[in-house]
């Protein structure tokens, strides 16, 4: 379910819905401040990214609507699975963010959630939504490369 990448990240999951509801503009690398029993989940690829997003309030970068399933092996000391988990960033990016969100139609997008030298990360990205024709206009782009890829196979 996992893979490494270039950078040698081991990715548990890709939020690749994000790229297709928004244009993203910026990326962060962010810490996430898990329970126990959230890293054993997160190690087995049980996590659900889809419908989530990340807010600044009081100072704090916060993860919210991510799905991490309960540790199956586990019943006493279990995690609750949507609970609003803490961003761990520097106050400087933080404070960049905060410039960034309060720009209209500017939104914290987690794109991935990777292991890192042993430590979970969470990729965030700053993202604009696009519009109708802005997804219409992406899916055409990505036609035309898959038709120039096969095209330029052939000869």
């Amino acid at each position: 379910m996992s893979k490494n990448d270039s950078e040698g990240r081991k990715i548990i999951i890709d939020n690749r819905k994000a790229r297709h509801l928004y244009e993203l503009l910026e990326f962060y690398q962010a810490g996430i401040e898990l329970q126990g029993t959230e890293v054993k989940s997160i190690r087995g690829g049980r996590v659900n990214m889809q419908d989530g997003f990340a807010l600044i309030r009081n100072g704090e970068a916060w993860l919210l609507n991510i799905h991490i399933s309960p540790y199956e092996t586990s019943a006493y000391f279990n995690h609750e699975p949507r609970r609003t988990r803490k961003l761990l960033l520097h106050r400087r990016e933080i404070n960049k963010l905060v410039g960034l969100v309060e720009q209209k139609g500017l939104t914290l997008v987690p794109t991935k959630m990777y292991f890192k030298n042993g430590l979970v990360k969470v990729e965030i990205a700053v993202g604009r939504g696009k519009k109708l024709h802005d997804k219409r206009e992406s899916i055409k782009e990505r036609d035309d490369q898959r038709t120039m890829a096969r095209a330029m196979k052939q000869y």
